[in-house]
């Protein structure tokens, strides 16, 4: 891999690829198996500056362009991504420790992101409105908000830079973008095919630190930065808000969850099973939409628990590369201290481990069921961020309701249930940016992404995404006169 013309170990900036100031560097590791992959730079907030002035200088020439060159840029890159989505998918995986299958997963779904909004480039309309007096016309118009940067987090090192990238570029918004420093070598490849599109220096920068803190206050506090995107924990995201107050910037954040999974007892099991497992085990539970909390009527509480324990038990442990297996390794050892204490707490408090519950060799930890949930353990209230899925009971309706939305966050839930006319009452209901009905499985381009409450604000993909990367103008012509 190592000889992939992909695999990048400089970060990129003004078209170049440099090191760090200072000299510094930092390695990343696989999580599967310890192995150090490469040393890459160890950024400060002087290289950030750097790349925000290039980034700025080259503004005015990239948001000149027409929507239609900026389209085909995007749509160069789509092509370029997808050529290579074996390098890419392989490079993820073993930096990130996702099984190869969702990696491969991955890159289709990223690079859509690109598609979609290499298109909706040259859809930015705007409105002629009818005007109050006869001598005025009245026009608005949408333009590039300007340089924006983009904070991504390691469970998702490719989808979450296209999903963010991919309207800012669209809009004509240089970007500015700081990778995590566990899966660095995922965006750096994604450079190298952005340089081989054809974007201008400076228009696409990425930068590469350990130094999370510092880097993040220069991106909130510069005033070159127009546009902050944010994917990951809520009191980080509470941070760079209020770091970003001086400046009055433009924000997206999308936040921590606790997903309700609703099984209702006319639901279809077989179907609210396969929903169950695909919503939890992704990616082994470490995504923001990830079930954390299923929520089972008492009247097929049993039929549930045994049926998803045996479906459970299905699941394949071991080499991430190998493309039948279905769960890799946490990403740290805090990850794997998180998912000892949730379990522990529960057990403690009376669930019982249907299956699992115990650590494997390394970061591995073996996909657990916990039943007999209680509102009082720590699993009900926290983000587990593992392969830990806690079964609690409810009697009705109204009573799951409270359940779902007893949680200050409200990103994605879902629910199973054959009866249409609760399917409207309890999506309706439910106090979360996204729903997943009779479906486990809801991210897509087309839609839009984003939470309410404490899972933040803004949205990502559909048509909706590309406005947040750009700004309203009013016109208001005076002066003209009837012949």
């Amino acid at each position: 891999m190592n000889q992939s013309i992909i695999f990048k170990t400089e970060a990129y900036v003004n078209g170049a690829w440099t090191k760090a100031a200072s000299g510094k560097t930092f390695e990343v590791t696989n999580p599967a198996t310890g192995e150090v992959l490469a040393s890459v730079p160890d950024m400060n907030r002087e290289d950030v500056r750097k790349a925000i002035d290039a980034a700025d200088a080259a503004w005015p020439a990239y948001r000149d362009l027409t929507a239609k060159e900026r389209s085909a840029l995007l749509r160069k890159w789509f092509n370029l991504i997808m050529e290579r989505k074996e390098e890419l998918a392989h490079i993820m995986t073993i930096e990130s420790g996702k099984v190869m299958s969702e990696s491969l997963g991955e890159v289709n779904y990223g690079a859509a992101f690109i598609e979609w909004f290499a298109e909706e480039a040259k859809r930015t309309y705007g409105d002629v409105i009818p005007p109050h007096t006869k001598d005025r016309r009245l026009v608005v118009i949408k333009q590039s908000v300007g340089v924006a940067a983009a904070i991504t987090p390691w469970n998702f090192p490719l989808a979450m830079i296209t999903r963010k990238v991919g309207p800012a570029l669209a809009a004509g918004s240089p970007v500015v973008i700081k990778p995590p420093s566990e899966t660095p070598l995922t965006a750096l490849a994604l450079s190298e095919l952005a340089e081989q599109a054809g974007f201008p220096p400076g228009v696409y920068n990425t930068i590469t630190s350990t130094d999370s803190s510092e880097i993040g206050k220069e991106l909130c506090e510069n005033p070159k930065i127009r546009k902050l995107s944010f994917t990951g924990s809520t009191p980080v995201g509470k941070i760079l808000m209020q770091q970003s107050a001086a400046t009055l910037k433009k924000m997206s954040l999308e936040l921590g969850g606790n997903a309700p999974f609703i099984v209702f007892d006319d639901a279809d099991m077989d179907e609210a099973v396969k929903g169950a497992v695909v919503s939890k085990y992704r990616h082994n539970g470490q995504t923001c939409v990830c079930t954390n909390r299923i929520l089972v009527q008492k009247n097929v509480y049993d039929v549930f628990v045994e049926k998803f324990t045996r479906a459970v038990q299905s699941l394949k442990t071991g080499n991430v590369l190998d493309p039948d297996i279905q769960i890799g390794p946490l990403i740290n050892e805090e990850g794997l201290k998180k998912v000892k204490e949730h379990i522990r707490d529960a057990v403690d408090k009376g669930a019982r481990i249907t299956t699992g519950g115990e650590a494997a060799e390394g970061l591995f930890f073996q996909p657990t069921v916990l039943a007999e949930a209680t509102e009082n353990m720590l699993i009900a209230r926290e983000e587990v961020f593992g392969p830990v899925a806690p079964v609690f009971r409810f009697s009705t309706e109204e009573e799951a309701i409270r359940m779902a939305n007893d949680t200050e966050y409200g990103l994605a839930s879902y629910f199973y249930s054959k009866d249409v006319n609760r399917c409207w009452r309890v999506a309706e209901a439910l106090e979360y940016g996204m729903v997943g009905i009779n479906e486990g499985l809801i991210s897509t381009e087309v839609a839009p992404f984003g939470g309410i409450k404490e899972s933040g604000f803004g949205r990502e993909g559909s048509k909706y995404g590309i406005d947040y990367f750009m700004d309203i103008k009013y016109m208001c012509f005076g002066g003209v006169k009837a012949k």
